[in-house]
């Protein structure tokens, strides 16, 4: 067989010579094979056509033909080779892959199914898919992926679950970002949404059936194992994990909070719904603005049956589930939330302005043990971290006038409580009369000083003002001499031993030596 160059050089040399033999001395081919080329040439043939020659395996093509239609196009190559081979074919096994491929090719372009091209209207169709999403801190995440198919939309939001509730919660923020309902949303076949099939009818879930009535839209699913019936969506899906999911060309292997996958989620959507669209040829976010006119009006509350069961968020933050006591955010004091079990889990619901979302999860815990969590609350105050005492709140005027002395004097009425010092209230007026006749500053630093040093008997502040404005007037400071020691002495000892011991024989009589009385 000729290759495609030698080809065109036999015919170029036969347009130059206009003979065959002449042809075939400057090609360097015969001239019956010179002869050939042209016929095929002035045919309207390709010249360059392959001519099919016949094979040994030709007599079994049939059989072929047959195990490839009745397997579908599924069987392989080697189980053909040794059925064949069986048969009697001696060929070997590359050529028997060769013909296996064509004769699947020759039956996928009999099978290819036609699509005609979708168009779309505005206000019709959206279309939500999941996306394995980033892992935070180790734990599994999913993709929320929607996208209305006539502006091409897109919204991505982080959960951690697909559970109904969390679907739910999607389609309701999805909603209220898009600015009014479609008509119909399109997607998979998963047990939130369909529960069953029979006889290739899908049966819907009961629950997503009345969030579509509360919305006003329908709800429809794909072909089961047939996502070419929702591309869009799955277009969505894969550029979603190429920007949000670990890939090797990602910068971030995880998140290390969830905030920071949602923040990601966000930039995420604002970039591809401001730039321009490859087919529209404008960007999505001025096509949603055109679309909102044929979108229906969106319902004022979300569908919050699927949240669980309601609870009154107590003045502590925490509300209370089977008897016991879980925190949520200082924020919803005193508000309504929705709480469920989803495994070992307690998942809390709240609905906000931009619609219901998670606001708390916390393990199962039993009575008698609250889950409380230091982040669901403010941080301390320093009056607060103060040993836990209460700041000094005036209740009458003449607490008022004492406490306006300045710091020295809450700390003096701290301190006093804390010892459980006698006539504190007179012992207050006696400082704000004090206050009157020396400099009020004096006064509250006199105050401080009894607070540090423990003085709340009768007339301390008195001498310790007293003693702070002595000090002031710099008097010269007395100091004793080495010599000089107000330790007692031991002089009285001195004679301590010496004395004459008693006579241990006295006279029996009574006498001394004169004889005399003594």
């Amino acid at each position: 067989m000729k290759r495609d160059e030698e080809i065109m050089e036999i015919l170029e040399a036969f347009d130059l010579t206009g003979s065959y033999r002449a042809a075939a001395e400057l090609a360097g081919c015969d001239h019956h094979t010179v002869a050939r080329y042209v016929a095929l040439r002035e045919a309207g043939q390709p010249p360059v056509a392959r001519e099919h020659r016949a094979r040994p395996i030709d007599e079994y093509l049939d059989k072929i033909e047959e195990l490839v239609v009745r397997s579908d196009g599924r069987v392989r190559a080697d189980v053909v080779h040794e059925r064949i081979a069986a048969m009697g074919f001696t060929g070997g096994e590359r050529t028997t892959r060769r013909t296996v491929a064509e004769v699947k090719a020759r039956l996928r372009a009999g099978q290819r199914r036609v699509f005609r091209p979708w168009v779309v209207e505005p206000g019709l169709w959206l279309q939500w898919d999941w996306a394995e999403g980033p892992r935070v801190n180790g734990r599994r995440t999913s993709l929320w992926c929607a996208w209305l198919a006539w502006s091409r939309f897109r919204v991505v939001l982080a959960v951690w679950d697909r559970t109904l509730p969390t679907i739910v919660a999607c389609m309701d923020i999805t909603l209220r970002r898009l600015g009014g309902v479609p008509t119909y949303a399109l997607t998979d076949n998963e047990r939130t949404v369909s529960v069953d099939h029979v006889a290739g009818i899908a049966v819907r879930h009961p629950e997503i059936v009345a969030v579509g009535r509360h919305y006003g839209m329908t709800i429809r699913t794909c072909v089961p194992a047939d996502p070419q019936s929702k591309g869009g969506s799955e277009a969505t899906v894969r550029i979603a994990k190429a920007d949000l999911v670990p890939t090797a060309a990602n910068l971030l292997q995880e998140y290390r909070t969830f905030s920071q996958l949602e923040t990601a989620c966000r930039e995420f959507c604002e970039q591809v719904n401001t730039r321009a669209h490859r087919e529209t040829r404008r960007a999505p976010v001025e096509a949603l603005a055109e679309e909102r006119t044929r979108l229906h009006p969106l319902p004022g509350q979300p569908f919050t049956v699927a949240f669980g069961t309601t609870r009154r968020v107590n003045w502590d933050a925490t509300v209370s589930v089977e008897g016991v006591r879980y925190s949520v955010p200082h924020q919803l004091v005193d508000t309504r939330v929705w709480v469920r079990f989803h495994g070992d889990d307690l998942v809390i619901t709240a609905v906000g302005e931009t619609g219901p979302g998670e606001v708390a999860r916390h393990a199962r815990s039993t009575p008698g043990t609250p889950s409380i969590r230091a982040e669901h609350y403010p941080p301390p105050t320093a009056a607060a971290n103060a040993a836990g005492e209460r700041t000094p709140r005036a209740g009458s005027a003449a607490e008022t006038e004492f406490l306006a002395l300045g710091p020295g004097a809450t700390s003096w009425l701290v301190e006093a409580a804390g010892a459980g010092a006698r006539g504190v209230r007179r012992k207050m007026a006696e400082a704000v009369a004090l206050a009157k006749l020396h400099p009020p500053g004096e006064v509250d630093r006199a105050l401080g000083t009894a607070a540090v040093a423990g003085r709340f008997a009768e007339n301390d502040v008195l001498r310790i003002l007293a003693h702070q404005a002595g000090r002031d007037i710099n008097k010269p400071t007395v100091r004793a001499s080495e010599t000089h020691s107000l330790q007692p002495g031991t002089s009285a000892w001195s004679g301590f031993g010496l004395t004459a011991p008693p006579d241990p024989d006295p006279d029996p009589a009574g006498l001394d030596p004169a004889g005399e009385p003594s």
